[in-house]
């Protein structure tokens, strides 16, 4: 029993922030760890006995036993507690004492040994071997969008796949990334000139050859990236240069050069503790538009932190240099004191409301509009769970459509310490889903987005955001409603439905007694999923189609959390069951299933398993479908593969 919930533990609270709420997403089983006996002094070695080795030394499935950390870095470790998976637990202890733990379990002192493993030679392109002068003059799906109105629709010329051709894909190649077998592959791939750029768990960033899985190069961030890359040209000293732009968890902005991985610059966007980039960096004429979030909702477990201070923005930099141009608020005051807790510990506000989403833009109007998260601490501000749009070139709010309001919340609000919980009602309701910006048929424009509730929403661009539509598609909840994203074509906007629902596991006294647990959840197989075609113009629902189910597999959950993306006649869906499906646009029959957990035989040797797909969609581009495989979210299977289709695997 002791090791069924270390499972549970293991894959489900511990395991990173879900549906693109970073903490607002996290599976908690409501755990409470000891945090030291008798006022010893702790080490790194007694704080992991304590609250490590119930699990890590348990021969628990999901969580890496010590031989597996051994192998990682200590950085790889760190972040794991810092930036990722471990963040809920590792969120109760002091920085130093994560620091212990991460040189304990790997026996090795940070800074002394690189992030990502290093690739054999045999995994490498012949040298010469492909033309990157011009990489945007091919096919390709440059990021997270496949463009800047983030539709995540690629049309014919640039898929260079038909609906006729779907049900023939097979797998061309898979690449796995070196040391993170037990992971989440979250990072959104890009395509461009021939190559993939993608970031693995670990921290490394890939360039790949999108025919062969070879690697180009690979750069070590030693931090968690998420996003995707967008590739844009730059003027710099030596001359024009293409380059790869993303964000990592450490609130970095990127810039490197695209052909060779070189960096161009590097700069911090946010000092706030806990401040980092999910939603993709834009790249547009010159600047690049980044978005910040922020972890204080996950740090608010502990009913000694002063929560909460941080607040969420977005940030234009010279996409030449990295200087910053213009940083805008979504809260306009910093925080201020504001009461004291219950344990007599000093609470600010306002806070939060974070961007987790990529911005779209709008050149017509000179704007920029992206989604925003909930507040963190009261007061409640009108700025979260909405739509903004600002000016593109000053950064000014030009307007803002609130969709729920009042949502003050944080992780403490799931766990019986309530605490540092500002409203047990609050719904937690973020957008995790960026805005889609479309032109319908009459010529009239649209802004789309779906929300956590459940509902999605169509606001006019062109009327300061006035409401088009509203259309329920789930039930909603920290889990539910709709979270990474929609796809759009002409007429219809294609909406995956998470809901992934929540069942207890029964436990013992002397579990109890023995990890601190008290309780532990999983994901109810039979609860959430789906996807939904909805008609551009008015909300509609054209058609549903339910989920095939998780027959006997387990831990699993039907829940379609991860972003849609589409062609012509043609939407691709993946779901935290691990199966990438390709639905029928004119009435949602699966036109193609395959199943992504299990083994695979990689193109650079590294061993790789795939698991749920959760997170970014897949990207289509010259034939081939591309997509990430594992994710260790609710009831869902970690793994470290990136996934190559194409008609027939040629």
């Amino acid at each position: 029993m002791r090791a069924s919930v270390c499972w549970a533990a293991a894959s489900t609270s511990f395991l990173l922030a879900f549906a693109g709420l970073g903490s607002s997403g996290l599976i908690f089983t409501e755990l409470l760890w000891a945090q030291g006996r008798g006022g010893e002094p702790q080490t790194g070695e007694s704080m992991y006995k304590q609250s490590c080795a119930p699990c890590h030394d348990g021969g628990v499935e999901r969580a890496p036993q010590r031989q597996a950390l051994k192998a990682m870095s200590p950085e790889r470790v760190l972040d794991a507690m810092e930036t990722g998976q471990m963040v809920y637990m590792a969120a109760r202890w002091p920085a130093a004492g994560r620091r212990a733990i991460a040189e304990f379990v790997t026996e090795k002192k940070l800074g002394t040994a690189p992030l990502a493993t290093v690739l054999s030679s045999a995994a490498m392109c012949p040298p010469g071997s492909d033309d990157f002068t011009n990489p945007l003059a091919g096919p390709q799906w440059n990021g997270w969008g496949p463009n800047t109105s983030n539709a995540r629709f690629q049309d014919a010329a640039m898929a260079g796949l038909t609906g006729s051709q779907v049900p023939r894909l097979k797998l061309k190649w898979a690449f796995g990334y070196p040391g993170d077998i037990l992971a989440t592959s979250n990072g959104a791939p890009t395509v461009a000139g021939g190559r993939v750029f993608v970031a693995s768990p670990g921290g490394g960033v890939y360039s790949l050859s999108a025919a062969t899985g070879c690697v180009y190069w690979s750069i070590d961030t030693a931090s968690r990236v998420r996003t995707a890359v967008s590739i844009g040209k730059v003027e710099t000293d030596s001359g024009p240069v293409y380059a790869a732009f993303f964000g990592d968890a450490r609130a970095f902005a990127w810039a490197v050069n695209a052909s060779t991985g070189k960096l161009l610059w590097k700069t911090k966007v946010d000092d706030t503790p806990g401040a980092g980039i999910t939603g993709s960096p834009v790249f547009h004429a010159g600047k690049l538009y980044v978005p910040v979030r922020g972890n204080d909702e996950v740090f608010a477990v502990q009913p000694t932190y002063e929560c909460c201070r941080f607040r969420g923005s977005l940030v234009a930099l010279d996409a030449a240099t990295g200087k910053q141009v213009w940083k805008t608020w979504t809260i306009d005051e910093e925080a201020k004191p504001t009461t004291k807790n219950t344990r007599g510990v000093r609470l600010w506000g306002p806070s939060g409301v974070p961007i987790w989403t990529t911005p779209a833009i709008d050149e017509k109007r000179n704007a920029i509009y992206v989604t925003t998260g909930d507040n963190y601490s009261q007061p409640a501000t009108k700025t979260s769970d909405a739509f903004m749009a600002m000016d593109l070139r000053t950064g000014k709010i030009l307007w803002t459509r609130q969709m729920t309001s009042g949502d003050a919340w944080t992780s403490a609000c799931r766990l019986p310490d309530k605490t540092n919980c500002p409203d047990e009602s609050a719904p937690d309701f973020d957008f995790a889903a960026s805005p889609i910006l479309i032109t319908l048929a009459s010529g009239r424009r649209a802004l789309i987005a779906g929300q956590k509730s459940g509902v999605v929403h169509a606001l006019d661009p062109d009327d300061n955001g006035k409401l088009l539509w509203q259309v329920r598609v789930g039930q909603g909840g920290t889990f539910g409603g709709v979270q990474w994203g929609s796809a759009a074509d002409q007429s219809n906007v294609y909406v995956a439905i998470s809901d992934l629902g929540r069942i207890r596991l029964p436990f013992d006294e002397g579990t109890l007694a023995a990890s601190g647990l008290t309780s532990a959840t999983d994901a109810d197989p039979k609860v959430g999923g789906g996807i939904v075609a909805l008609r551009l113009d008015n909300g509609e629902r054209v058609w549903f189609t339910a989920p095939p189910g998780c027959g006997d597999r387990r831990p699993c959950s039907p829940a379609q959390s991860a972003a849609v993306s589409a062609i012509a006649g043609v939407a691709f869906s993946g779901s935290v069951d691990g199966h990438m499906r390709a639905y029928s646009t004119r009435d949602g029959a699966i036109l193609w299933d395959f199943d992504t957990v299990r083994k695979y035989e990689t193109v650079d040797g590294v061993a790789a398993r795939g698991g749920s797909l959760n997170g970014p969609g897949p990207v289509i581009a010259g034939g081939t479908v591309f997509f990430n495989s594992g994710y260790s979210s609710p009831g869902g299977s970690p793994g470290n593969v990136l996934l190559a289709f194409s008609v027939d695997g040629k």
